[in-house]
């Protein structure tokens, strides 16, 4: 098999930002990630419900639906190539007790993050084998412990850290695959929910932008190098320890 220009660089060069396909690219961490990519040279290419900012290349997709995912993949492929890295960043939820959340907007949380996640990079892994390229999936402080009137939110991001695991295992060598954890960000991701469901308005909450950059020092790494698992947080963030 033909090596890549990835493949052929030397031991202990950082990688070069390519092909980002990145999903909720058009606001949050999504948009933050996009912005990151486009400054270190790449180029994002967004899956989203919604448009991200003017130039960037977009698919519109609800990632609750499986094989539109899938589908989604393949038109950004047509029209900026294959990428060469994934960022799952797309995230929703559905905050309150378990009796008191209407099943299918519960049941539509862990479709949009757990297996919108799995069906873009299972459509993005046969370009990802053949550079060597990198997954990123969004996991959360909340996957590693779970919360009240947060069942939803937990169970899908307690999944993506699984699925993330044992992805690594199954593409060792193959692919790169880190589990981003991160804290609570500055994003819009808490407007519409009820006042008990919001931070404090004290509370100590990380710029996306900065999570943004943990994301690119995991695609930087050299071929052979794998960050695993990246926990990134505001200092003063009480989800974790």
């Amino acid at each position: 098999m033909t090596q890549t220009a990835t493949t052929q660089q030397a031991p202990g060069t950082p990688r070069e930002v390519g092909t980002v396909f990145v999903t909720g690219g058009s606001s949050g961490l999504g948009a933050a990630v996009v912005d990151a990519v486009e400054r270190a040279g790449g180029t994002p290419a967004v899956l989203d419900r919604v448009p991200p900012r003017d130039g960037v290349a977009f698919a519109e997709v609800d990632l609750a639906d499986s094989a539109a995912a899938a589908t989604a993949v393949e038109r950004l492929a047509e029209q900026v190539g294959p990428p060469t890295a994934v960022v799952t960043a797309a995230g929703t939820d559905a905050c309150g007790p378990l009796l008191e959340i209407d099943p299918e907007a519960w049941e539509r949380v862990v479709r949009v993050n757990l297996f919108g996640t799995v069906a873009v990079v299972r459509a993005c892994l046969p370009y990802l084998e053949r550079s060597r390229g990198t997954v990123v999936t969004v996991s959360s402080t909340l996957g590693l412990r779970g919360a009240d009137a947060a069942t939803a939110y937990s169970a899908s991001k307690f999944g993506v850290r699984g699925f993330s695991q044992a992805l690594a295992a199954e593409y060792a060598g193959r692919v790169g695959v880190t589990c981003l954890v991160p804290g609570g960000m500055r994003t819009a991701f808490f407007d519409g929910r009820e006042e008990r469901f919001k931070p404090a308005p004290d509370q100590d909450l990380n710029d996306p932008a900065n999570t943004a950059g943990a994301v690119l020092t995991a695609l930087r790494q050299p071929v052979g190098c794998e960050i695993r698992e990246m926990l990134v947080m505001a200092s003063g963030e009480t989800s974790w320890p």
